[in-house]
């Protein structure tokens, strides 16, 4: 028989974290234990907000938005254990509860957001907000906690509330599944090979396929999974073309091949439950919605970047294809030119324009050593060190744990990172935290961890990246940054807690350090002879930075568009799978390029609501980093103290204490143009 005794949650190790070094203890942690604290914690936040809501005393900011702020805590220990492992190490068990707790936590949210004597303490605050003489981050903190509950549909009538709360409940179901579904694509689908299969495929590749073939019970062949690490180094040199054509329609078609694992009426269902919703808050348009509270505003500012961008990489993509073509020819090839012939080609192209493939790269990039380069350009920006701590129990055995100190020793947060692929761990790369940091109440330092997908060498072998992949490292790390350095009081403005158009600036900007060439320097060095990368192949390197960017821009923009397509309508297509199909026609969408993330699979916008009508903030953001980078290089010093201390001040440590456009001109001192950001990408 089960245990049915409620969960003490003073006690319990999901909890009550007492780990090394102030760690939840993952070695007393069971995939059943969840469940029932799950409940436990969910009553306990009910009934902290049922004191804070009913309290007979006037409103004050200690009573009523500090107390909000600081309640659930149990709740956010067990929730952010949870997500952690349903993302980066799930299993049957944790799959069939994410599906029950999701409509359980959209239920929640729900009730407290439309929770009317709650509203009216908040509201009582904000009508009164002149009056209390509240420091610029409170005042702020408090006008977007009184927004939220106002889009969050506090002022509906009864009906209204509760048909949002069906809908709310509803899409975290559908997200949920969505994401499950291309976590089965992803893992159901391989491709065993022979050693007679592998003509062209660099080492380093075939030792990744070799060990994914082991891990799946096939010791002696090769697998090409639908890894990023593997599936497009893979179509990047394989010389079968047949292959490349198989495992792109593989990787295309995720969540897209029909049976109980097929996107499209999730797809289908999302989309209209988000337009009803739009509707119901009195928007024009999901896009509309979700913008109120960006950097844009508009989906009309959104075209006003991507449609500029769009014409030019498709005209850049277009002149490229005539040169790949032309090496196909020169190959004797007679096939028409396809999708799967581009990164092939491209790559070809590659070795005869600068003379070096990234084949000759990876044996200078190996992880720990990339590693090593994220650790000293932050020590070297903001002076902070890392130390490892061996032998501490996480969600996994992969993961590694460092401590992070300020200058002075004192310890600022604890960083954890997961970086190589596995079945169980959906796509992608990206940054979260088992708890943020903040100056309210008692405080709390920040533990955050970074998760990667780079395919695992075999034992006793170094992992070496492509330099995507070095710059992925680096991105997220400038992730974790925003999440350790933070210097906020209230927790809800915490690190990453910022517009989702400026949430990127962070992390896109750190990768430029990646390519600064004393960085280079200093640690891309050969895994086996342990000399530095040659100046000749640097220069190489850095002179094709922009090299494939009409590929590259194409297939992003086209996902952005697509996105925004979807969104900015008053109501949803029936046929979304179609409509993307149309709306890629109308854009005159290369037939050659795919996007770089197809709807059936567009985890960003589709496994939960943090990107969708948001896609463009990747590229928003990227105005601003090539901005923010150039005011380094203008001085001649890519480690400028000064600037470094501006940087750390208003981007890195502020969180969303200010609106984001002060704090980007408090660093730079004006807003950006997108010009830069069409030079960084060879556009212009």
């Amino acid at each position: 028989m089960p245990d049915t005794k409620p969960a003490d949650l003073s006690a319990h190790p999901l909890t009550a974290w007492t780990g090394p070094l102030g760690l939840p203890d993952f070695s007393r942690i069971g995939d059943n234990d969840f469940g029932p604290v799950f409940d436990a914690a969910l009553k306990a936040h009910e009934a902290e907000i049922k004191d804070i809501a009913g309290n007979p005393e006037t409103p004050t900011i200690e009573n009523t938005l500090a107390a909000l702020e600081l309640s659930g805590d149990a709740l956010d220990r067990v929730s952010s254990i949870f997500w952690c492992r349903a993302g980066a190490y799930t299993n049957e068990t944790i799959q069939a509860l994410e599906r029950e707790v999701s409509p359980k936590m959209a239920r929640h949210f729900s009730a407290i957001s439309m929770n009317e004597k709650l509203f009216a303490r908040i509201d009582d605050l904000h009508r009164r907000r002149e009056q209390l003489q509240l420091d610029p981050e409170t005042a702020r903190v408090l006008e977007k906690t009184w927004k939220g509950f106002v889009r969050s549909g506090a002022r509906l009538d009864a009906a209204g509330k509760k048909r949002l709360a069906a809908i709310n409940e509803e899409l975290s179901s559908l997200g949920t599944s969505f994401g499950q579904n291309v976590l089965a694509d992803e893992a159901d689908w391989v491709l065993f090979l022979d050693a007679a299969d592998l003509a062209g495929l660099p080492d380093f590749l075939k030792s990744a396929m070799a060990e994914a073939a082991e891990e799946r019970g096939r010791k002696g062949r090769y697998a090409v999974t639908l890894s990023r690490s593997i599936y497009e180094p893979f179509t990047t040199f394989s010389e079968r073309r047949d292959l490349r054509e198989t495992a792109y329609r593989a990787f295309t078609m995720r969540g897209q091949n029909g049976g109980s694992h097929d996107n499209g009426a999730v797809v289908r269902d999302m989309l209209k439950l988000r337009a009803e919703k739009a509707k119901l808050l009195g928007y024009e348009s999901y896009a509309a919605l979700k913008l109120d509270d960006t950097m844009a505003k508009t989906p009309g500012a959104v075209h006003g970047l991507l449609d500029p961008v769009w014409a030019k990489a498709r005209e850049k993509a277009a002149a490229d294809q005539i040169e790949l073509e032309r090496l196909a020819t020169q190959a004797g090839s007679n096939e028409k030119f396809a999708a799967w012939d581009w990164r092939f080609y491209q790559e070809k192209l590659r070795a005869e324009k600068f003379a070096f493939d990234e084949a000759e790269l990876k044996p200078y990039l190996q992880l720990d050593r990339v590693i090593e380069a994220c650790f000293d350009v932050a020590t070297r920006l903001f002076g902070i060190a890392f130390e490892e701590k061996k032998g501490i129990a996480a969600w996994h055995p992969d993961v590694r744990t460092f401590v992070v100190k300020d200058a002075d020793g004192s310890e600022r947060a604890l960083f954890l990172a997961d970086y190589f692929a596995r079945s169980s761990k959906r796509s992608g790369a990206w940054m979260s935290a088992l708890r943020s940091g903040h100056k309210l109440g008692e405080g709390a330092r920040p533990v955050v961890y970074n998760i990667m997908n780079f395919a695992k060498p075999p034992a006793g072998e170094p992992a070496l990246l492509s330099v995507d992949e070095a710059k992925t490292l680096f991105h997220e790390f400038g992730h974790a940054l925003h999440g350790m350095l933070t210097e906020v009081t209230w927790p809800s403005v915490s690190g990453t807690s910022v517009s989702r158009d400026f949430v990127e600036l962070p992390s896109q900007l750190y990768e430029h350090w990646l390519t600064v060439p004393q960085v280079l320097e200093k640690h891309a060095l050969h895994h086996r002879s342990g000399k530095p990368m040659p100046k000749e192949l640097l220069d190489k390197m850095l002179a094709a930075r922009t090299f494939g960017a009409g590929f590259a821009t194409v297939e992003f923009t086209a996902s952005a568009l697509v996105d925004m397509a979807y969104h900015a309508r008053p109501t949803a297509p029936e046929e979304p799978l179609r409509f993307e199909t149309e709306t890629l026609a109308a854009l005159e969408m290369p037939e050659t390029i795919a996007m770089r993330h197809r709807t059936p699979h567009f985890g960003h916008v589709f496994a939960g609501d943090g990107y969708s009508a948001g896609y463009y903030s990747y590229m928003w953001s990227e105005v601003l980093d090539a901005d923010a980078f150039s005011a380094f290089e203008e001085s001649g010093d890519p480690f400028n103290p000064a600037l470094a201390r501006k940087l750390k001040e208003n981007i890195y440590a502020a969180g969303g204490s200010k609106d984001p456009e002060d704090l980007y001109k408090a660093f730079r001192g004006k807003m950006p143009t997108a010009e830069a950001m069409m030079v960084k990408r060879g556009l212009a």
